[in-house]
């Protein structure tokens, strides 16, 4: 029996490691960072003929060439990395929170309807503040009602908050018809264009300066809120276990309401930067996909919002860069989202081996 056991072993196994030190988890890290370099050149000169470091130049000085493409790429960095915040205390309690999207949606949908609504009617700072509460109400509000059904009822939380993406983007896509702005043009246009009410202010000659320093208060706060808080304990137990959180005296029903509310909020206020500090405008693609993003921002951080600021800013890096290549060799955006999926792969495969590893059936003579 014990020979015939071991003729019908597998030839490769995948074992657990043990934890790797830091050091070596960012060895390999950087290695699949370098290995999708060279696999992305290659590809590039069969598809294209150009030379792979003229192309990686293009992308560093799209996103690096000038002042002001520092500036937007530091508002890219900001905006996703606003939207991965919020979406990791969901993730951190193993509730997934795949409604980002919408959330920042209807957080800037309530942004802009006071600025419609109630722009020259009173008194700017006011009108701020209105803009500020209802957009982070709004975006609470679209996050809880998933939690309430899964803490009454255990539905599946990723198929409804994703419904809820498209119940937002059609609320979007009628007040868009509703506030066109001119008439027929089925958007709705720069809001309050000549009077700037509902603009949130500019900081210097920077626009989107205040943005930059939202998102960084917001970094910090969620850093102390999810390590250092009771609040924070509280939804690391129900993560790991409903049972165990449950025989502590931990509310898990109380835990997903309000963790989903504090994701909602953190979203709307996303929505409130995008649409009163930098379009000034909402449409269906306002979100952009960073709600879909924001997932594998947080994933790759292990939910931890310091390390955010590196995940995030390589995506911003890559999205920047692969715009600017098509731009300036005339490429159509399938070929920069190639060149952005391979380093993507590489990236993200590289966590199966920082947390896995390959053992190969020991031969005869190794046994004895």
């Amino acid at each position: 029996m014990s020979k015939n056991k071991k003729a019908h072993e597998p030839l490769l196994h995948i074992v657990k490691r043990n934890a790797l030190p830091q050091y070596r988890q960012w060895i390999i890290r950087i290695g699949a960072v370098l290995l999708a370099l060279i696999l992305a050149g290659i590809v590039t000169m069969i598809l294209t003929g150009e030379n792979p470091i003229r192309v990686y130049a293009t992308m560093f000085d799209g996103a690096f060439g000038t002042g002001r493409r520092v500036w937007k790429l530091l508002q890219s960095l900001a905006m996703l990395l606003c939207v991965s915040l919020a979406v990791t205390p969901a993730f951190k309690m193993r509730f997934w929170n795949c409604g980002g999207e919408g959330q920042v949606l209807i957080g800037g949908l309530a942004t802009v309807a006071c600025m419609i609504l109630l722009g020259g009617k009173i008194p700017n700072p006011l009108l701020i503040i209105l803009m500020i509460v209802t957009s982070t109400i709004a975006g609470a509000i679209w996050a809880v009602i998933p939690a309430i059904f899964k803490a009454k009822f255990n539905t599946n939380e990723t198929l409804f908050t994703l419904m809820m993406n498209y119940v937002a983007i059609q609320l979007v896509s009628f007040f868009e018809k509703y506030w066109e702005n001119p008439k027929g043009s089925s958007n709705i246009g720069i809001v309050n264009q000549a009077t700037h009410d509902g603009w949130l202010p500019t900081i210097g000659d920077k626009d989107y300066l205040l943005n930059i320093l939202v998102v960084l208060v917001i970094t910090v706060a969620m850093y102390i809120y999810l390590k250092y808080s009771k609040h924070g304990y509280e939804l690391s137990v129900v993560g790991e276990s409903e049972n165990t959180a449950r025989y502590i005296g931990v509310n898990v029903k109380k835990v997903i309401l309000r963790t989903m509310a504090l994701s909602g909020a953190v979203c709307g206020i996303a929505g409130l930067l995008l649409v009163g500090g930098t379009n000034h405008t909402i449409s269906t693609t306002t979100a952009g996909g960073r709600g879909f993003t924001a997932i594998m921002v947080s994933w790759l951080a292990k939910f931890n919002p310091i390390y955010m600021v590196l995940t995030a800013f390589i995506l911003a890096f890559l999205e920047v860069g692969a715009g600017e290549i098509s731009t300036v060799y005339g490429f159509n955006e399938s070929f920069s989202d190639i060149i952005t999926g391979i380093i993507l792969f590489f990236i993200i495969g590289s966590e199966f081996f920082i947390n896995y590893e390959l053992k190969f059936r020991k031969s005869a003579k190794e046994v004895k």
